[in-house]
């Protein structure tokens, strides 16, 4: 029987808490700069940000998890997610490394994670004395977040 084919993830922090996305999920790490604001949009959009060209939304992920929204500092990081074809700017508080996992290290989310947390939650691994927290990024947001994303980041592109 083959091992398991093991994967890269981008470990980044939020808090305390560390978190994870597939390395493929992942378009670009970029320096937090203050995104345009969107009128009426949910409190977990930051507003919008030009990224090759593109109108990309930028999502607050402390906001998006229920954890206190802090102002950036010089670690906050932008991390440019891919999610079904479309770009997030995702705001985390600091970007740590990139490093490989085995799947089979892989747990399913604990039953505590019920509901929308547990939607968007793809399992978590034990790294050094740590949790790491796999997310699906393609999970983050549902259907109808991305059609008010996109309605958004459309008006904002007919603006500029």
């Amino acid at each position: 029987m083959n091992a398991p084919d093991k994967t890269q993830i981008v470990t980044f922090r939020l808090g305390e808490d560390l978190f994870a996305a597939d390395i493929f999920s992942v378009e670009r790490v970029l320096r937090y700069r203050e995104p345009t604001s969107v009128p009426n949009s949910p409190p977990w959009l930051e507003g919008v940000t030009e990224y090759q060209s593109r109108v990309v939304p930028v999502v607050n992920m402390r906001a998006r998890f229920g954890l206190p929204v802090i102002p950036a500092v010089s670690e906050t990081r932008m991390l440019v997610l891919s999610t079904d074809g479309t770009w997030v700017a995702a705001v985390v508080d600091a970007v740590l490394d990139v490093s490989t996992l085995d799947p089979s290290k892989l747990a399913p989310p604990p039953p505590i994670f019920r509901g929308l947390a547990g939607e968007y939650l793809q399992g978590i691994v034990r790294r050094d004395d740590r949790l790491v927290i796999l997310l699906d990024v393609a999970r983050i947001l549902t259907a109808d977040e991305k059609m008010t994303l996109l309605r958004a980041t459309e008006h904002e592109g007919a603006d500029a």
